[in-house]
């Protein structure tokens, strides 16, 4: 299938990859394990001027120097000191804008999801929020900095198309801090997609 290229991730417009995003497929192939599924629901960060942003104000630390990278990179953070969220950081070098994959259809090693998310039986709940969906695909800390044109965690196209219409817009989820900034329609998912 069509690997997305480094260029691809460089688009100058986060909100528009947020959503151009939808319909491709995340993959892993992590302890020789293949994973993955549809992205159904995205977020978008674009410091420095958006206070949701790890890098509102250009702010530079240890954790958020990978933000700062030239786009068609993960970015992986502990949430919470408990989950694990994988980020695709954008744009050109120096210019830290992100986007938070939240949600996947599973489709591909759906038993070792099972076994990595400790389940039974697929639900709803499987790969439905930016934590359980990491956990799912074997994704930690470790896999942060990664260059996503590589054989550990990838995109591809598979000629998916998601029409403007079916895409629904909606301020981001845990952000409230961020002042009007919170308000902000920057979380993108497919109507009627479960997750």
């Amino acid at each position: 299938m069509p690997l997305l290229p480094l260029d691809y991730y460089r688009h100058k417009d986060v909100l528009f990859l947020s959503q151009d995003l939808l319909g491709k497929y995340l993959l892993t192939q992590i302890d020789s394990v293949l994973t993955g599924g549809m992205i159904i629901e995205t977020e978008a960060y674009r410091g420095p001027e958006d206070r949701a942003s790890h890098a509102y104000g250009n702010r530079r630390t240890k954790r958020t120097e990978t933000m700062y990278q030239e786009g068609g990179v993960s970015y992986v953070y502990q949430c919470y000191g408990l989950h694990f969220l994988f980020n695709i950081v954008t744009n050109v070098k120096d210019v830290p804008h992100a986007i938070l994959i939240r949600a996947i259809q599973p489709e591909i090693g759906i038993e070792d999801m099972l076994r990595r998310r400790r389940k039974k039986v697929v639900d709803g709940t499987l790969t439905s929020g930016p934590a359980t969906m990491a956990q799912a695909l074997g994704i930690e800390k470790k896999h942060n900095g990664l260059m996503l044109d590589g054989d550990m965690i990838w995109l591809e196209d598979r000629g998916v198309i998601v029409s403007k219409e079916d895409i629904i817009a909606g301020p981001r989820v845990g952000v409230d801090y961020a002042g009007d900034d919170a308000l902000q329609p920057w979380r993108f998912r497919i109507k009627g997609k479960k997750k």
